[in-house]
């Protein structure tokens, strides 16, 4: 009896809980906006189920006015079921467009047999809804990366491309990318999801074929948080709560004004303690 109590109560505040960080997150990195004509990325995964579900919630609550579109991207994978979305859409009463483009014959022809396809498959799948949103004049996209999607990327960034960064929203000049899950862990979307029963689409080209890189890295985090639980989360907390004077790059922390002599620092004095010229030691022998 007190276990069939506690689930519905369970659910309740799982529900609370990821409306709430959705709403931080948004409000935290100004996200929307009023008036944002909003792409919604709907890959049929667990994940943008979540966020679109979650965002409409918002939605109907918001002190703005903004407005949702799901777009998906029928990639043309085997046993693809062209039926699932736009029913399931149209049973929400959700505004939705597909975009039909054979990225999967691409990447079979481009892809040696066994290789990851994830990379180009991403791009061209990226190429696509992009293209998408400046045709339609959408003012965001959004995309359903959640806090362990950001976590990996900083350490896939910092172990494999000497880069101190992860991805929370961007802007090119032509498109603003938005991540509302930012604060969201992946285990309480999948119970959510689990519990509202979204229509899960397994993909077929990529989605189950995760690259080495980034499997290594999940299994790491993994390992991390069944031993030191909550570590996953000090990680992510520790990229909100930066001390540029206490990093290394001068780009972003001006160290040359440091002290009270800075003003007088000489350019040739730093290219000599770099070795590039011979000190000029005022000696006529």
């Amino acid at each position: 009896m007190n276990a069939i109590v506690a689930r519905p109560l369970e659910a309740n505040k799982l529900a609370k809980r990821l409306r709430r960080q959705v709403g931080q997150a948004i409000a935290d990195y100004n996200m929307i906006e009023d008036g944002d004509r909003i792409m919604v990325c709907l890959s049929g995964g667990k994940d943008s189920y979540t966020m679109l579900d979650l965002l409409r919630q918002l939605r109907a609550k918001a002190p703005v006015r903004f407005e949702l579109v799901a777009v998906h991207l029928d990639q043309k994978q085997p046993d693809y079921d062209a039926r699932i979305l736009p029913d399931y859409l149209r049973s929400i009463d959700m505004s939705f467009d597909i975009i039909e483009q054979d990225t999967y014959s691409v990447v079979k022809r481009v892809i040696a047999h066994g290789k990851t396809m994830c990379g180009l498959c991403s791009r061209l799948r990226r190429g696509a809804l992009y293209a998408h949103a400046e045709r339609h004049g959408f003012t965001r996209i959004a995309l359903g990366h959640h806090r362990d999607d950001l976590v990996e990327t900083l350490f896939l960034n910092m172990f494999h491309h000497s880069t101190l960064k992860a991805m929370l929203r961007s802007d090119d000049g032509r498109h603003v990318v938005i991540r509302p899950l930012a604060y969201c862990a992946e285990a309480d979307i999948a119970g959510y999801a689990a519990m509202k029963g979204f229509p899960i689409m397994p993909c077929n080209l990529c989605g189950s074929q995760e690259t080495l890189q980034r499997k290594v890295i999940k299994q790491m985090l993994q390992d991390w948080e069944h031993r030191f639980p909550g570590r996953v989360e000090n990680v992510f907390r520790a990229l909100t709560c930066v001390a540029p004077s206490q990093l290394a790059d001068p780009a972003l922390f001006d160290f040359a004004a440091l002290g009270s002599h800075a003003h007088a620092a000489q350019p040739a004095a730093a290219a000599w303690l770099r070795g590039q010229t011979e000190p000029d030691t005022g000696s006529s022998h």
